[in-house]
């Protein structure tokens, strides 16, 4: 059993960061990118949005990771 690899989505608003982690997961993208605007809020912002520009630089597109 093999994990596919956490990368970009096509399927994106911004960066393509959320979609990627949803399809990571197997989940819903609208229910990823709902869940972390709500952690994001709850850890005053600032947090969520280094962790989320650090993911848009060190995660993969998805053209290069296939």
């Amino acid at each position: 059993m093999s994990k596919s690899r956490l990368v970009k989505s096509k399927d994106k608003i911004i960066a393509g960061v959320c979609g990627g982690i949803a399809e990571w997961l197997g989940w819903d993208p609208t229910l990823v990118r709902i869940l972390y605007i709500i952690l994001s809020i709850l850890s005053a912002a600032f947090p969520g949005f280094i962790v989320y520009i650090i993911l848009w630089i060190i995660m993969p597109a998805k053209e290069a990771a296939t």
